[in-house]
């Protein structure tokens, strides 16, 4: 793996100056960018399958159709087992659902403030419990009856394009090896050699991060969702899936994974805030863990940035596109820094730069070899 410290100022600053602008487009097109990041997490989820299947004899097109016919039908039983656990005919309607997680919150931050009151008069004085009831009855009265169908249009009118994923993961599959043969067909003879480690490089930082990231959300999920059944939290490992999930977006998704496990352990014990208080000391324990002890052994050892480039260019992503642009700007950069530091190598090589031209002066000579 390439290291930053091999690039000089002028190649990292065309390398941050490429990851804006890829966020730009991303952000442009993320109805096409969606279905091709979910469509690349699948690719390195089934490859190690596929890859065992041609080891043993299948042809890469019968191997790639296996792997994802087996991973649909394996989600289709997820699904199909998912709902029917957490369905039924006396079930309360998800607006129902909703708003009574929503007063479970409420109640939570009233019981918090009034405690908070009675310990320190200077906030009584400030009628901080009435303040806070007041900005909360603003925002969450009638909240699933209004809002929840305009949140189930937007995210249905995302299902077509979400569709193409399965599709980009077979055709990633199977022609993975073509493409690459194709895009080092057009690269000069001189250039041969570093274009293919080129190509490697980055696919394997793409790999590596996709693979990190998703043993992170393992590891977050088995810790999270053991701390929150140790104090009596209900669905722990569905909840300690979820946050995992969210907490792919720095910073934003690790706020709203707390705040949901502290909504759904209020509403598990109304009466008892020690629960609560216990799940955000469980979310922040494993948050801890995460950065100090599970990140660096999964997503630290497949992007090796600088850790102030890495914050920089966190906000930067997330002021260019968004939540988007905060979840796909470490990939992006990690893939960018390996084309950059690749190219730069490549422009500032002499021996190689000498290779090029005087294989365009042999073949000049060659063509206008019987015209003279």
């Amino acid at each position: 793996m390439i290291h930053e410290e091999s690039a000089g100022p002028v190649v990292w600053s065309g390398i941050i100056a490429a990851t804006c602008l890829l966020l730009l487009v991303v952000q442009q097109m993320l109805w096409l960018a969606l279905p091709f990041i979910f469509g690349t997490v699948l690719h390195y989820i089934l490859l190690g399958p596929m890859q065992r299947m041609v080891r043993a004899g299948f042809g890469r097109h019968a191997a790639a159709l296996s792997v994802c016919a087996l991973f649909a039908a394996f989600a289709a039983l997820a699904l199909t087992a998912a709902m029917a656990w957490g369905g039924g005919p006396e079930e309360d309607s998800w607006e129902k659902t909703i708003g009574l997680y929503l007063d479970g919150g409420v109640a939570f931050v009233h019981n918090t403030m009034t405690l908070l009151e009675a310990r320190f008069p200077l906030l009584a004085e400030m009628h901080l419990t009435s303040s806070v009831n007041r900005a909360f009855r603003t925002y969450t009265d009638d909240f699933a009856q209004e809002h929840l169908g305009e949140i189930l249009v937007g995210v249905a009118t995302w299902v077509p394009s979400l569709l193409l994923a399965p599709f980009l993961t077979f055709f990633f599959l199977r022609d993975g090896l073509r493409f690459k043969r194709f895009l080092a067909r057009a690269v000069p003879n001189a250039y041969f050699e570093r274009a293919l480690y080129l190509l490697h490089e980055v696919d394997q930082t793409a790999r590596r991060y996709f693979e990190g990231l998703l043993k992170l959300t393992v590891l977050d999920t088995a810790v999270l969702a053991l701390g929150l059944w140790t104090i009596g939290v209900s669905s722990p490992l569905l909840l300690g899936l979820i946050s995992a999930v969210l907490a792919w977006v720095p910073f934003v998704g690790s706020v709203a994974g707390c705040v949901l496990v502290v909504i759904v352990a209020s509403t598990d014990a109304p009466a008892n805030p020690l629960v609560a208080y216990g799940a955000i000391g469980v979310f922040v324990l494993v948050r801890l863990l995460d950065d100090f002890v599970f990140m660096p052994l999964t997503l630290g050892r497949s992007l090796h940035i600088h850790p102030l480039v890495t914050v920089l260019m966190i906000f930067a992503g997330g002021m260019l596109a968004g939540v988007v642009g905060l979840m796909l700007v470490l990939p992006l950069l990690g893939v960018v820094m390996v084309v950059g530091e690749t190219l730069g190598r490549l422009v500032t090589n002499p021996r190689l730069r000498a290779r090029h031209r005087y294989a365009l002066a042999l073949r000049a000579r060659q063509a206008a070899a019987d015209l003279t």
